[in-house]
């Protein structure tokens, strides 16, 4: 075999792109050393690749992260200095002039092109005369406590709270009031000019303030919001509070809602969308229209997948259950027929059976956040029930407050509508005024209440307690009609006005059943 051919096949078996005759060899010529192995100049010719791939790689991805198409040399000198390699001075782009590294091209020279930098000349003696930098400070961090369970520690890295509640005050429109200034006012991000004056009267916070300068509110917490978000909050509250019924405004409406419900990026929005919702409803509660609407707003922001809710559950609580047991829904309308005359038997049906859809929304709502969040807050359902338990025990409430409790109830499952049976009875003798055979041992106490509320009501405990028809079992086959005596027993249970419309329904066996089940 000729020498010409173990060459061709030697260059055959090598794993690399790289030559060992063509490159390795030469420097080693160029370096005065002679006489190397293949195998070590194959070997070193492997190596060499693989480092300048990895350099490549690396400087690539500052290239694509730099959202650029070219490679320059501050990408491959940033990937040799995360490669712990020392770069190559003077290469860098950018680094000590205004335009990257020229080459110069010369031609002829040995037969050779050659390239060079074209470096301005330094005057010697100027140089050494002139005087060296300081030192710069070794790099240096610390670490601190920003805040420990949202309080901030009075350390010297974080601002002086003293000092930041003379100098400053929070934002009147949309800002989350910061813990620092417990006497500032929470209000949305638009206002009218005569609420702004308002405000400014009411704001207990002192601000010092030099004769002739003008009163610039500055927050204590700098809250980022870009002039986008802004725009759509104002937008969104427009067309929610729009009371316009033309197509419009509903359609605008209905828009505002599915944005809601299906747009990201609205996180940074959620608790300016929370703290508008409170507001509207604590302020307009006479107003059954927007009342709904804030229910469909809290529905939407519920059903938004990207939005991240679970801080903000406890926020939306009290407004969910402001609905469902607030005392009067929709003015002066939601009393009873003993103080409000003016109303005839069916302007006060059609107006109860609006103030019960809201109430019925609310619970539905309940459910909603309960089904959703089970694991995030386990005490949330217990919570819930100690409300509605509390409520449900005083008997001075109103019919609206009793009809939105039980509506509750009758979502947090069996247990706890088995809870609440025991205690209707007593419930049922106090609100409603049953008396028994003898009047004069009872004692008439509760709330007035009209035949159509008390209708209401006992037909919407009736429906309660036929949820528990579900713990009997698939196998349950009962023909048999309720004894005298087994309809004694329902009525020192339910009571005797919940207890005839059980006896009217015609699976009142069944429901007796599962009442008792489980009972000896």
């Amino acid at each position: 075999m000729s020498q010409q051919q173990q060459q061709q096949q030697q260059q055959q078996q090598s794993y690399t792109i790289w030559s060992p005759h063509d490159t390795v060899k030469d420097v080693a010529d160029s370096l005065g050393i002679a006489n190397i192995n293949e195998d070590v100049l194959r070997s070193l010719a492997m190596d060499v690749e693989y480092r300048i791939l990895e350099i490549v790689e690396q400087a690539v991805k500052f290239k694509r992260h730099s959202k650029r198409s070219t490679l320059t040399t501050s990408d491959v000198a940033k990937a040799l200095r995360v490669l712990n390699v020392e770069p190559l001075y003077g290469f860098e782009e950018g680094s000590s002039r205004d335009e990257a590294i020229k080459f110069n091209k010369l031609d002829n020279v040995n037969g050779q092109t050659l390239y060079y930098l074209d470096d301005e000349e330094v005057d010697f003696e100027k140089l050494i005369n002139t005087p060296l930098p300081e030192v710069p400070r070794l790099p240096t961090f610390t670490a601190h406590w920003l805040a420990v369970e949202g309080i901030q520690p009075a350390i010297p890295q974080n601002p002086n709270i003293n000092e930041l509640r003379l100098s400053q005050v929070p934002l009147q429109r949309g800002a989350i009031v910061s813990p620092l200034n417990e006497n500032s006012v929470q209000t949305s991000l638009q206002t009218t000019d005569d609420e702004e004056r308002q405000n400014t009267a009411n704001r207990t916070v002192a601000t010092q303030v030099k004769p002739g300068a003008a009163n610039e509110a500055k927050p204590l917490v700098k809250h980022v919001l870009s002039k986008e978000l802004q725009i759509y909050f104002e937008k969104i509250v427009s067309a929610l509070t729009n009371k316009d019924d033309d197509t419009n405004a509903q359609r605008m409406k209905a828009a505002a809602l599915t944005s809601l419900k299906s747009d990201t990026g609205l996180h940074q929005l959620v608790p300016y969308f929370i703290q508008f919702i409170a507001e509207q409803i604590t302020h307009h509660l006479e107003d059954l229209e927007l009342l709904t609407t804030m229910l469909e707003m809290i529905y939407s922001l519920l059903s938004n997948q990207s939005v991240f809710l679970d801080p903000y559950i406890h926020s939306l609580m009290p407004s969910i259950l402001t609905l469902l047991l607030a005392k009067r829904l929709g003015g002066n309308g939601s009393k009873s027929a003993t103080e409000d005359k003016k109303l005839d038997e069916q302007n006060k049906k059609d107006f109860l059976e609006k103030t019960n859809a809201v109430r019925d929304f609310a619970s539905s709502l309940l459910l909603h956040v309960l089904k959703k969040f089970p694991k995030v807050h386990k005490s949330l359902k217990p919570r819930v029930t100690r409300t509605l338990l509390k409520t449900f025990l005083d008997i001075n409430r109103s019919f609206g407050t009793y009809y939105g409790c039980i509506r509750g109830v009758s979502v947090l499952g069996n247990e706890t509508i088995r809870f609440f049976l025991g205690n209707l009875q007593n419930w049922s003798k106090l609100v409603f005024e049953e008396y028994d055979s003898s009047p004069s041992e009872s004692v008439k106490k509760g709330k007035n209440l009209t035949e159509l509320e008390i209708k209401l009501l006992a037909n919407l405990i009736v429906t309660t307690l036929e949820n528990l028809k579900s713990d009997l079992p698939s196998s349950y086959d009962s023909k048999d009609e309720i004894t005298e005596e087994e309809k004694t027993r329902l009525k020192e249970r339910c009571g005797i006005t919940v207890s005839n419309i059980i006896l009217e329904k015609e699976d009142a066996r069944k429901l007796y059943d599962a009442i008792f089940f489980g009972e000896l």
